[in-house]
């Protein structure tokens, strides 16, 4: 896989919710401002329910940009719904034969997994906001900086002791579990990375973990790492709140736990590599990840 260059051509594409025009301009903006030409998909602007555009439509617009040998990297405009449907008609063959990158993050997770099972890395993140310039960075291979766990968020409280190293792998929980026997691909040596964002109860946090690990899906993963709770925080449930659920079942895995990572839905997450090589220091409170490259 090469690094994506300026003066390369990437997709916009709406695999799952629509975003309104305004998004729409400011993503094709700032692509443009790194020196990257933006082909915006053909139905980026549709609308089916809360999808952008029927399915089939999604579907057609996703695989032309991987069969598209010019295309170099693509870029979800959003998350929402509607990613999980394309997974088993995405055409893998094509991916593998001319791996490019997929940036996006919450639905886009179940892409993500289909990446990672073909073995080619993505970035979990968003090409908009603060942090934009990071995704920039991971795209056209320049180092970017360990990401750190911040003491004060919510859920920090949750890091053990210890390291581990191997690609990291993972996004939200809610889709990682959803993708169980869809496209989740082989954990094992992994790095699990999840982030939650609360649209139900604690049930909805131990069904999805539950399902993971009965799946067999964790068995092997060798470290975890653990970004926002969104909506979390004060939020307790017959004497059990978000991080009584996470230790109870994350502790049965026993490797290192990283958490407090300002990563998943916030207005400007840090954007990080899956598929390719990270060291998370549980000590240091540090997740250290190595360039795009294509994952052995």
């Amino acid at each position: 896989m090469t690094i994506v260059q300026p003066g390369d051509t990437v997709a916009l594409v709406a695999p799952a919710s629509w975003a309104e025009p305004p998004a729409i301009d400011e993503t094709v903006a700032t692509l443009e401002t790194w020196g990257l030409r933006v082909r915006v998909c053909g139905h980026v602007d549709d609308r089916h329910g809360f999808m952008a555009g029927t399915d089939a439509d999604r579907l057609a617009d996703l695989n032309a940009a991987i069969r598209d040998r010019d295309v170099r990297a693509i870029v979800a405009l959003r998350g929402g719904c509607g990613s999980l449907r394309l997974v088993r008609e995405l055409d893998v063959a094509a991916l593998r034969a001319d791996p490019k990158p997929l940036v996006g993050f919450s639905d886009i997770t179940a892409l993500h997994q289909v990446w990672t099972g073909v073995g080619v890395p993505s970035v979990h993140g968003a090409p908009v906001g603060d942090r934009a310039d990071d995704v920039r960075k991971l795209l056209m291979g320049e180092p970017t900086a360990a990401v750190r766990s911040e003491p004060k968020r919510y859920g920090a409280a949750l890091t053990t002791t210890g390291r581990a190293s191997g690609p990291l792998s993972g996004g939200n929980l809610e889709m990682l579990a959803r993708s169980v026997g869809v496209a989740g691909p082989n954990l094992a040596g992994h790095v699990l990375l999840v982030e939650i964002n609360r649209a139900a109860g604690l049930g909805m946090v131990d069904r999805a973990l539950t399902q993971l690990l009965l799946s067999g899906t964790l068995d092997d993963v060798v470290g975890v790492t653990v970004g926002e709770l969104l909506g979390f925080d004060g939020y307790v449930d017959r004497d059990w709140t978000v991080l009584d659920v996470l230790r109870d079942r994350l502790g049965v895995l026993g490797v290192p736990i990283l958490a407090g990572l300002p990563i998943g839905h916030l207005d400007d997450p840090v954007p990080v590599p899956l598929g390719v090589r990270c060291e998370l220091d549980a000590d240091a409170g540090t997740l250290t990840c190595s360039g795009l490259q294509r994952s052995q």
